[in-house]
């Protein structure tokens, strides 16, 4: 069966501090990198743009979609669905504080309901060759935006 498997990760340089993304889409015979950097920024939020970046970069439709994140932020976000809860609470967390990188959360929530992606959690700077492509490609985001 056709599916389109999206791996992401983010890395910071400090947290705060420079941060940069990165994506590998796989699509049948296909290999699409994507990445990105941002002079100050969080890891959470790195972790977060990625996965946007990366269900953003689908152009085929009525696919099954699998994200891979080795971020328990994001995967754990929508698999113990606390994005749900969140939206609920009307962006409260469970400390009745307002919710950490919102924006990035409405992105995803846009996108979750236009692909319906799985999300599998995966550990990082292990043996997956995609999701360590994805650090690779992230922290080199950062190397060639400071020089």
């Amino acid at each position: 069966m056709d599916e389109i498997a999206v791996y992401t990760d983010g890395a910071c340089s400090g947290n705060p501090g420079p941060g940069g993304w990165g994506v590998v889409l796989l699509y049948r015979d296909q290999k699409k990198e994507r990445s990105g950097f941002v002079r100050d920024t969080t890891n959470n939020r790195m972790e977060l743009t990625a996965v946007v970046e990366g269900l953003s970069a689908i152009k085929t439709k009525n696919v099954p979609v699998t994200v891979y994140t080795d971020s328990r932020y994001v995967s754990d976000a929508i698999n113990q669905n606390w994005l749900t809860n969140w939206v609920k609470r009307k962006w409260r967390n469970s400390a009745k504080q307002p919710v950490a990188n919102r924006d990035l959360w409405e992105k995803l929530l846009e996108l979750n309901q236009k692909y319906q992606p799985t999300y599998v959690w995966v550990k990082g700077h292990a043996d997956n060759i995609y999701n360590n492509r994805c650090d690779e490609i992230a922290v080199k985001a950062i190397k060639d935006n400071l020089g």
